[in-house]
């Protein structure tokens, strides 16, 4: 049966952005529904205040046909009576109890045959085989969100929510279960509700996003087309577009649109609008950096500029280039080595047309 999340509420604190939260969304049965945006946006807020553990001072939160919260009617469902699994960031699994002990916690509603059966399903499905006796600190930091995430699925929850369930992971174990958490939500066709601020788990784990900054949702649609096509600058900010500068539309060669941009000239694909004002925006990812123009690349557009800065970044670098515009390009530590990346360092920066995206500039 198909759900609907809807969530119109108004949480504040003392010193912090008032939450003023509205989601409104469809849910299939397997459907994950990501909270996306920087710490401190009010994504763990509004998580909490579908899970009854934050109550928000005016507005409503309804799943199907049940009525979580309205503050004009003086509804509010206790967090036991809502049915949600709900796994928080640091998964507080109960430290003497055992593996089966702890999936076994939300389960005392069932008799005893009951009970140990349920608890056998999930050390199964979550791969737990062996360990039933084991205590939370003999574990690995993946078999603990195992065991956090089948305490959270035992007792068959209507919705499942999760704050940041990869974030207590090192890299390495967070690369592997990023996948492995993904098809377990699909197998447990449970709609689920993720908070997370890494753009990787949100294309990897989602199906629907909503960006949240500033305690406000700004966008919600399909993760690849959030990220893809912001709406506006706040929101390729939040989603981590790392050039967003204003430009102005100057007319259409050969069916592609013309963008000046402080003086420098863009050929883009597509925009979302005819209004001649646009804030263009480029992931770092797209842009490649030439030492010269290297005539067999496809891209449309060769920028010439200036290094400004380079920031390390582990394996990779930020690299900062003046093309008339601030540029931001990502790129590999050893590319940085072979091309001698240092500020002053002139440079061209190759950009494909269709990785640069136009978005509506008004009212500035």
């Amino acid at each position: 049966m198909a759900a609907e999340i809807d969530i119109n509420i108004v949480k504040t604190f003392p010193g912090r952005a008032t939450i003023r939260a509205q989601i409104r969304y469809p849910l299939e049965a397997s459907t994950v529904l990501i909270l996306f945006g920087p710490s401190g946006s009010g994504k763990t807020t509004i998580l909490r205040a579908v899970a009854g553990l934050e109550w928000p001072e005016e507005g409503t939160i309804r799943f199907v046909s049940r009525t979580w919260l309205d503050t004009a009617s003086a509804v509010r469902v206790v967090p036991q009576d809502r049915h949600i699994g709900y796994m928080p960031q640091d998964y507080a699994l109960f430290p003497t109890y055992t593996v089966a002990g702890n999936i076994a916690y939300g389960l005392g509603h069932l008799n005893s045959p009951d009970r140990k059966k349920r608890v056998d399903e999930m050390v199964e499905l979550f791969q737990l085989r062996g360990l039933e006796a084991a205590k939370p600190r003999e574990l690995s930091g993946g078999q603990q969100q195992r065991v956090a995430l089948a305490r959270a699925v035992a007792p068959r929850p209507l919705l499942l929510l999760l704050d940041e369930p990869l974030s207590a992971l090192d890299a390495p174990t967070r690369l592997h279960l990023r996948g492995e958490l993904r098809s377990l939500l699909k197998q447990l066709a449970l709609p689920s509700m993720i908070v997370t601020h890494d753009w990787t788990e949100a294309l990897t784990l989602g199906d629907v996003m909503a960006v949240v900054g500033a305690g406000n949702v700004l966008q919600v649609g399909t993760p690849l087309d959030v990220f893809s096509h912001p709406q506006n600058a706040e929101v390729a900010h939040v989603v981590g577009v790392e050039t967003v500068v204003k430009g102005r539309i100057e007319g259409m060669v050969d069916g592609m649109f013309r963008v000046s941009v402080n003086g420098t000239m863009l050929t883009v694909v597509k925009a979302e609008s005819t209004a001649a004002d646009v804030f263009v925006c480029i992931r770092a990812e797209d842009v490649v950096l030439e030492r010269g123009r290297a005539d067999a690349s496809s891209a449309r557009n060769h920028l010439a500029g200036t290094v400004t800065t380079v920031t390390a970044l582990g394996a990779l670098a930020r690299v900062t280039i003046n093309c008339g515009f601030p540029l931001v390009a990502m790129v590999t530590r050893s590319a940085v080595e072979e091309f001698e990346l240092v500020s002053g360092l002139p440079v061209a920066a190759a950009i494909k047309a269709g990785a640069v995206h136009l978005v509506s500039r008004q009212g500035d």
